[in-house]
């Protein structure tokens, strides 16, 4: 993806700044601002600066960026802006910043006076925040507690605050989610919407398009349970201008609210204030995207591959349209209106070729090759300067009293040739192909073996989106197995939250009888045997 043709203005940087770049994030009603940050750590902007949006400290336009200086040294994570616009950014250390339109007491100072320089926000907040959100002038915090704040506008009750009176600074939302983990939150136009760490989800605020969820038209001042998901885990959600999108655990999508451009994936057009199954034909579901700015939705599968939905260029398609983008923010960048971002989006230099392309691309490659594995009578080609740098097992290897070091034909024995093949591919590129199953039962056992935490991690993320009922007890076996602790804790999870299915599986009847133990004994402590 080459981002000045996703984002125009970036094509008037330097080159010199464009390859530093390491996040952008475009925002405004017609996509006219922009903010960046580069790789040392300084954050700039450019564009119409509308509202002091541009956090420089004045009203002035600038097609040229200016540097923000109160961020230096600081590295920013996170950005989410409103339609004012107003801005938010979320620092590394939990630092919330906010500035620009404050007409409606977004910026959570205090006032109504706009902020032309960033201002810091979580002297107000008690714990470190981990997630941002901005609707149109409304804002939102979670933090490590799963504690919910938010701030601002309040009109329809998208503060959650039990009445419609504007917010002047960040208050924890009580009603109905104080005693309950959040995991996640967003916003849309004049709602709010989260979900708790059993996969519950709440909303609140405006509902004349039925974006609640909740099975009418009625604007809710109180978090209000969203009960026709009771019986799916929600991992995830995001919103949409009057829509919302839900993800369950097991890669499901559900949609609600507004959909005259289709903007649900339902194949039609009609509104729903009750969630329905959507994107039905798309396999998997690993991440879904909206912004409160549009009317347009998009999903990456488990398989990588993006879809987008909803109003596309002012058409609308009710029904999910495979992409060839690598990236969400290119469907929002491409086919929405405003043409924004959907959330800041991490950037790579576009020298060409990078360093990780031409090592990507000497992978198994005979002109430049000086060692051969030897896997189940098949060479794989490699480099051992790679190997080396890449992997410590191969780097004690090649040492010069090891007779392998002297060798241009080294055997593996213990894994077949898909394995070993994928393992060297990853080490050239950080990236694995290679199917769920041998995943669990070869690969992550050679990432264990040769110590190699990064292929290690890798794997774990790879078998977490795959989990489904079917396969949890093994996968939670496997975690154990491998000492891989954070894969425990979450099939564990997974485990919990669909206990009733999991134990009728084939899988749960082939656990080991101390792993059986165990899982139940921590089932029944989580409370999942209480009558």
């Amino acid at each position: 993806i080459f981002m000045h043709n996703m984002w125009p203005l970036l094509s008037l940087l330097p080159p010199c700044l464009l390859e530093k770049i390491n996040l952008v994030f475009t925002f405004g009603q017609s996509a006219t601002e922009v903010i960046f940050t580069t790789l040392d750590e300084k954050v700039y902007s450019l564009g119409t600066n509308t509202s002091g949006c541009l956090g420089v400290g004045d009203n002035s336009s600038s097609l040229e960026p200016r540097l923000l200086e109160s961020f230096s040294g600081q590295k920013i994570i996170s950005l989410s802006a409103g339609s004012g616009p107003h801005v938010l950014v979320l620092t590394q250390d939990g630092g919330v910043y906010s500035w620009g339109h404050n007409s409606y007491m977004q910026l959570g100072n205090g006032g109504t006076s706009p902020g032309t320089s960033p201002s810091l926000l979580s002297r107000n907040i008690s714990n470190k925040v981990v997630q941002i959100a901005c609707g149109s002038h409304h804002s939102m915090a979670l933090t490590t507690e799963g504690e919910v704040y938010t701030w601002g506008y309040n009109n329809c009750g998208q503060i959650g605050s039990g009445s419609t009176a504007n917010q002047g600074s960040p208050r924890k939302v009580t009603a109905c989610i104080g005693n309950k983990r959040i995991i996640d939150i967003t916003c849309g136009q004049t709602t709010s919407l989260c979900v708790t760490d059993s996969g519950e989800v709440y909303s609140w605020g405006y509902n004349g398009n039925g974006q609640l969820g909740v099975g009418n038209n009625v604007n809710q001042t109180n978090p209000c349970r969203v009960a026709a998901l009771q019986g799916v885990v929600i991992a995830q959600v995001v919103c949409g201008y009057a829509h919302a999108l839900a993800l369950t655990d097991n890669g499901v999508v559900f949609g609600w609210g507004a959909n005259s451009y289709g903007q649900l994936g339902s194949g039609n057009k009609a509104n729903t204030c009750t969630p329905l199954q959507v994107a039905t034909r798309i396999g998997r579901v690993v991440c879904l995207a909206a912004t409160h700015y549009s009317h347009s939705s998009a999903a990456r599968n488990q398989s990588g591959h993006i879809y987008m939905w909803g109003q596309l260029r002012q058409q609308a398609t009710p029904e999910p349209k495979p992409t060839n983008f690598t990236d969400l923010n290119a469907v929002f960048a491409g086919f929405s209106s405003p043409p924004v971002s959907w959330r800041a989006m991490i950037v790579t230099s576009e020298v060409e070729p990078s360093v990780q392309q031409s090592v990507s691309r000497a992978f198994n490659d005979e002109t430049s090759a000086d060692l051969k594995i030897l896997v189940e009578g098949k060479h794989i080609l490699v480099h051992k300067s790679i190997l080396k740098i890449r992997c410590e097992y191969f780097k004690r290897m090649f040492q010069s009293h090891w007779d392998e070091n002297n060798q241009d034909v080294i055997e593996i024995t213990g894994y077949n040739y898909p394995v070993v093949y994928s393992f060297l591919r990853w080490l050239y590129t950080d990236q694995v192909e290679l199917p769920t199953e041998d995943i669990i039962g070869s690969l992550l056992d050679l990432a264990t073996s040769y110590c190699e935490n990064g292929l290690k991690h890798q794997c774990q993320k790879l078998i977490k989106e795959s989990i489904v009922v079917e396969n949890a007890a093994l996968l939670y076996a496997a975690a154990i197995k491998y000492n891989a602790k954070e894969l425990q804790d979450f099939c564990f999870q997974f485990c919990l939250n669909h206990m009733t299915k999991v134990v009728q599986t084939e899988s749960f009847k082939l656990l080991d009888k101390e792993v059986l133990y165990e899982l139940v004994l921590e089932a029944s402590k989580h409370g999942a045997f209480k009558r």
